[in-house]
């Protein structure tokens, strides 16, 4: 929302400016300047990205707009999901968390916390770290090299957009000069005429300049920066996953492990220890274990009895 609003100021202090300085409005409505900068900047955009990365783009545009995921509340719920599968581990054994991990969108550990289930990167990235310790073949150390390496393609792919959107804002002048050229042949072109028809087209051309320069400093490339921090914020969301899971591999205690990753939680988001134990204390719920084999089948023949 404060994106929006931003966007909203930066053309309220330009155009409300032009307003008192006795600028008419109507001038800046130049249709034909908006298509060859906007027009050519979609095309510069679907010709130097592939399709998939234009879909990221979109996406991470609605996400510039939409409310921040990653905030003091959001990061207290992670840290409450580790300390439940943390001691469900511990009381089931790794072996224990198998089904959990193989069906996660069926598993009682992670059914309260559904902005984990609805984001497949971060579901993938701890449910197959969980794999490795479960099917017991890597050490901690391992483990924490798994992770730092998943965090960094998961990085890179989150960066793809935030490339492609800044290089479109770095066209955006430069069609504005294209769009204000070819405003100026048209304005040679009628050189003889009345000297209110060449202002008019000499003031049309440069509002192609206009338009190139606002949309790349007051729009496009402020929401790339936006766009940036956004993939930032996840990048440090999934480093609190990984402090904790290695913290926890290698045998630390839940509330131990869980302390790890609240340490590695940036400052301005992080939650304090009380605030961490409390929560824990109140809102945590660890799933039973189910029955033995042998005592589930006894349960059924009674049942059938």
């Amino acid at each position: 929302m404060i994106a929006l609003i931003g966007i909203g100021l930066v053309f309220a202090a330009v155009f409300g400016g032009y307003m008192l300085e006795k600028g008419n409005p109507w001038v800046l409505l130049q249709p034909a300047e908006l298509l060859i900068v906007g027009g050519a900047a979609l095309g510069i955009m679907m010709v130097a990205n592939r399709p998939k990365v234009i879909r990221k783009m979109a996406h991470g545009v609605v996400a510039v707009f939409s409310r921040r995921r990653h905030t003091q509340e959001s990061f207290l719920r992670s840290l409450r999901m580790l300390y439940e599968v943390f001691v469900y581990a511990q009381r089931a054994g790794m072996m224990g968390l198998e089904p959990e991990v193989e069906e996660p969108q069926k598993s009682r550990l992670f059914v309260r916390y559904p902005e984990v289930l609805n984001d497949p990167g971060t579901l993938g990235f701890f449910c197959d770290s969980l794999r490795m310790l479960v099917i017991g073949v890597t050490t901690p150390q391992e483990l924490d090299h798994l992770m730092d390496l998943d965090i960094e393609i998961q990085r890179r792919g989150h960066q793809e957009p935030v490339s492609a959107l800044s290089s479109m804002a770095d066209s955006l002048p430069g069609l504005g000069i294209v769009a204000a050229v070819l405003g100026v042949v048209i304005t040679m072109q009628a050189i003889g005429g009345s000297p209110a028809m060449v202002g008019e087209r000499v003031a049309a051309a440069l509002v192609g300049t206009f338009l190139g320069i606002l949309l790349c400093y007051g729009v496009v490339g402020p929401v790339a920066a936006r766009l940036e921090s956004l993939s930032e914020a996840q990048t440090q969301y999934l480093q609190v996953l990984r402090t904790s899971l290695v913290a926890f591999a290698r045998g630390a205690s839940p509330l131990l492990a869980i302390e790890f990753g609240r340490r590695s939680i940036p400052v301005e988001c992080r939650p304090n220890f009380i605030e961490m134990e409390t929560t824990i204390r109140r809102d945590a719920r660890v799933p039973a274990l189910p029955p033995p084999p042998g005592q589930e089948e006894h349960a059924e023949a009674d049942v059938t009895a």
